[in-house]
């Protein structure tokens, strides 16, 4: 602790966070648990549960889409909800819309399935994207437009030349003068890289709407959309604080919006629908995206999350992770076999510079081989220690991190087609992959010294000159 503290002696100044998971998050050093997936789910706070309880109890709420007591009660709760999260966000009411949706993902489809993509246009991905966002090509395909992606280099940072040739080829301006969608993260949810906000200003330029992920970013990091203002940006609630979960949200700039065309309709998205007549008409506003009855119970206390964070202050938040994340990497490159061989391969930034809380790695055996990520996760386990392994659902990552070349991936995947193979262990075996994921650390609000200490520890003690077996591990986790 006192060589961690005089590396970073501001540390001190977020003593704040130590106090608030005494009183708040007790849960965790009552138990003895080191939590190390912030990226996977933020934690909620006492106060946010008390909160909840009091509120439920308080009042009687119903189904918003009605006149009655119950119903206004809820509809006055959303939208007391809306209004705080353009506050947070520094949103204008009457530039930006809040649709609520289940998570970020379901963000991320109400664009893609309502995106005027056609012949000629074009959709631009990072290849550091979630499949969230991936999938979107797929829509895009069906449209007829064009598909791009601006690679990624060794330390999984995306060059703005890539972007900018991406863009240059991907579309040609159609209606509106718009040339097509550009999606990227924020943040990285593999490897913690931070891709500069100034590109949603690159891509406006080249005619390109933006869809943001700002999902991995956003709960340690301060988004202002007064300063950058794509027309998309996606959330999910429970990574920033916990609870509730269930509970997402795209923020959209209402001319962006007026440009999408639903492919459907349902219950609590129309004006009207005729079964006689054939027709429907949909909401005029965000409610024409929200499908059927919203989470009314859980919604407001959205509201009271972003109070939570705001009242603690996000850039104090950021702060601390930023000290903490450089710790980290500082001991996972400082971890040596007895033989001089390092214990780490890292994937993404050796520092903190542009990059979050979120670290990927795999051990290494003392003669350089990749230690089994699920026998990590597993031994971890057992010492109290929550991390996740796998690809994170960002297969872009973890191929230019494992060196899997378009060659490679395209012929493993014929061959394992051809031989009727159907197991992820069976494709990794045709690719010749010595893994089938990276482990991940990532650290958030009430993260501590003591939890990165703890986790380096048991690194040390369990894989410093160990060849672990592979002997009754699970099935590989899915992308």
């Amino acid at each position: 602790m006192s060589d961690f503290l005089a590396a970073y002696p501001d540390y001190a100044t977020t003593a704040r966070l130590d106090e608030l998971r005494a009183t708040e998050y007790t849960f965790l050093d009552s138990g003895g648990h080191v939590y190390l997936d912030y990226t996977g789910a933020g934690l909620a706070a006492d106060a946010q549960l008390r909160a909840h309880v009091a509120r439920v109890r308080g009042g009687c709420f119903g189904n918003p889409h009605s006149e009655s007591p119950a119903s206004a009660a809820s509809t006055v709760a959303i939208e007391q909800t809306r209004q705080a999260v353009l506050g947070y966000f520094n949103a204008a009411a009457d530039e930006y819309a809040v649709i609520f949706t289940q998570n970020a993902t379901s963000a991320c489809r109400l664009v893609g399935e309502a995106y005027p993509f056609g012949p000629g246009s074009g959709l631009v991905l990072t290849a550091d994207n979630h499949n969230a966002m991936n999938g979107i090509r797929e829509f895009a395909r069906a449209g007829g437009a064009a598909v791009r992606y601006a690679g990624l280099a060794a330390d999984l940072r995306v060059a703005e030349a890539e972007v900018a040739a991406a863009l240059g080829r991907a579309g040609r301006p159609g209606r509106g003068g718009r040339r097509g969608l550009f999606g990227y993260p924020a943040q990285s949810n593999f490897s913690g890289v931070q891709h500069p906000l100034a590109w949603v200003d690159l891509a406006q330029e080249a005619g390109y709407d933006v869809l943001l992920d700002a999902a991995a970013f956003v709960p340690t990091n301060r988004l202002d959309l007064a300063v950058v203002k794509p027309e998309f940006v996606t959330v999910s609630w429970y990574k920033m604080f916990g609870y509730p979960t269930g509970i997402g949200c795209l923020l959209a700039r209402r001319e962006a919006l007026a440009r999408l065309r639903r492919p459907w309709f349902s219950g609590g998205t129309v004006w009207g629908a005729s079964v006689v007549g054939g027709w429907h008409r949909l909401a005029g506003d965000e409610t024409a995206f929200e499908d059927g009855t919203l989470n009314f119970l859980g919604i407001p206390d959205v509201a009271t999350g972003l109070a939570w964070i705001g009242d603690i202050g996000i850039d104090l938040i950021h702060r601390r992770v930023g000290y903490l994340t450089s710790w980290l990497l500082g001991g996972l490159a400082g971890l040596k076999h007895g033989n001089g061989a390092p214990m780490v391969r890292l994937y993404g930034p050796p520092d903190g510079e542009a990059r979050g809380g979120t670290v990927a790695f795999n051990f290494l055996d003392p003669r350089g081989a990749v230690v089994d990520e699920r026998a990590v996760v597993r031994d971890a386990s057992a010492a109290g220690i929550s991390l996740r392994a796998g690809c994170f659902c960002n297969p872009g990552a973890w191929e230019q991190a494992f060196g899997l070349t378009r060659r490679v991936v395209r012929e493993g995947w014929r061959e394992f087609g051809r031989r009727g193979l159907r197991t992820v262990d069976d494709y990794l075996e045709l690719t010749g992959l010595p893994s089938g994921g990276a482990v991940r650390v990532s650290l958030g609000l009430v993260s501590s010294v003591d939890d990165v200490e703890r986790f380096l520890d048991f690194a040390e003690r369990t894989y410093r000159d160990r060849e672990p077996g592979r002997d009754g591990l699970a099935p590989r986790l899915r992308c």
